[in-house]
């Protein structure tokens, strides 16, 4: 009989979404606007066909990008989008039946990989307030667990952990052998980075995208933060030629402009203020946290809202029903004004 791993057969996932275009999409945490296309016409004119025949070529980028973070290229490990990169800190360091610490709700990918390399996940649940209890984190983190992954800030809830907590969960992984991985996806919509640490401390790893703020979910890109010696071991796991060359090329013509890293975060502050503002005015419940992602309780049904946003409008939302007091909630990705204007003009339409 040819062998098939149990741990995958029975999976149930998603492999190709149904097509967006003509959609105003506020339901992956992508950024709405995208980057400004006088910018992307202006990089793309570099594009020849010899740029198209060759192998990607990352080294330059890889020191660029150090720069950038104020680190060494040793530092950093490219990935096809963050995603690859947590799942490669979990098959590297941890063990079949090896436990895996996490928080719930959290991206889906955790549990997932988890489960593919029969690890045993277990969580730390939000209180019903969507507030976390590091406490309680901590008191889960003894010596049989190989590998505790937080959020900062966490997707869906949005929460951020102080330097007090951090320092903690720290502590306490250094105590109890336990790697740290530091998902900061989110981060560049919220001030305070951990950077340092995964710098610092022996199994520390930080994973990073630029599908988020730089606009960039389409190209596949990410990277992976920690000491060199960690850091070698997982571009060991990395096929060859992992990342591709259009999304290093648009990376590093972003992170040389500041100008435009500058207006990508005030396009998301002005956007966020309007909607929070429009929510407050209308009475509605709402959880803002600090990533570029809101859950919004509507008067009426949020399922039924979500298809008439659809169908209706052409905006597409997610709900979510693991919101705590909240309840079932629609999920809403946070854009630039115009299109929270769009989106909270038509959700009051509807919303009867």
């Amino acid at each position: 009989m040819y062998y098939v791993n149990e741990n995958i057969k029975n999976f149930s996932r998603i492999y190709d979404q149904d097509n967006r275009n003509g959609y105003l999409r506020l339901d992956l945490n992508e950024n709405p606007g995208g980057l400004p296309e006088e910018f992307v016409k202006r990089v793309m004119e570099s594009v020849t066909p010899d740029f198209i025949a060759k192998y990607p070529e990352t080294f330059e980028f890889k020191n660029i990008l150090a720069d950038f973070l104020g680190c060494s290229y040793k530092n950093i490990c490219l990935v096809n989008g963050s995603s690859e990169g947590i799942r490669h800190i979990i098959e590297m360091f941890t063990e079949p039946e090896g436990k895996i610490l996490g928080v719930v709700p959290s991206f889906a990918m955790f549990d997932i990989f988890s489960k593919m390399y029969g690890r045993k996940f277990i969580t730390v649940g939000y209180e019903s307030d969507l507030s976390f209890k590091t406490e309680k984190f901590l008191q889960a983190m003894n010596p049989e667990i190989e590998l505790a992954i937080i959020l900062n800030p966490n997707n869906p809830v949005g929460n951020v952990f102080s330097e007090d907590d951090m320092q903690k969960i720290l502590n306490k992984a250094v105590e109890n052998k336990i790697t740290l991985l530091i998902d900061e996806a989110y981060i560049y919509f919220y001030a305070n980075e951990f950077k340092k640490y995964a710098l610092e401390y022996e199994n520390v790893f930080i994973t990073r995208t630029f599908s988020k703020l730089f606009s960039m979910a389409g190209c596949r890109l990410g990277y992976v933060l920690g000491r060199p010696d960690g850091i070698e071991i997982l571009q060991k796991m990395c096929t060859p030629h992992n990342v591709n060359a259009f999304a290093v090329k648009l990376a590093r013509e972003i992170i040389l402009n500041e100008e435009i890293i500058k207006n990508l975060i005030s396009d998301f502050k002005a956007g966020k203020e309007f909607l929070i503002n429009s929510l407050r005015k209308n009475n509605y419940k709402f959880h803002a946290g600090e990533g570029n992602f809101i859950f919004i309780k509507p008067f009426t049904d949020a399922e039924i809202l979500m298809n008439k946003l659809r169908n209706d409008k052409k905006i597409l939302v997610k709900t979510y029903d693991m919101a705590g007091i909240f309840g079932k909630c629609l999920r809403v990705t946070i854009g630039g004004r115009s299109f929270m204007e769009n989106f909270i003009n038509s959700m009051l339409e509807l919303d009867v």
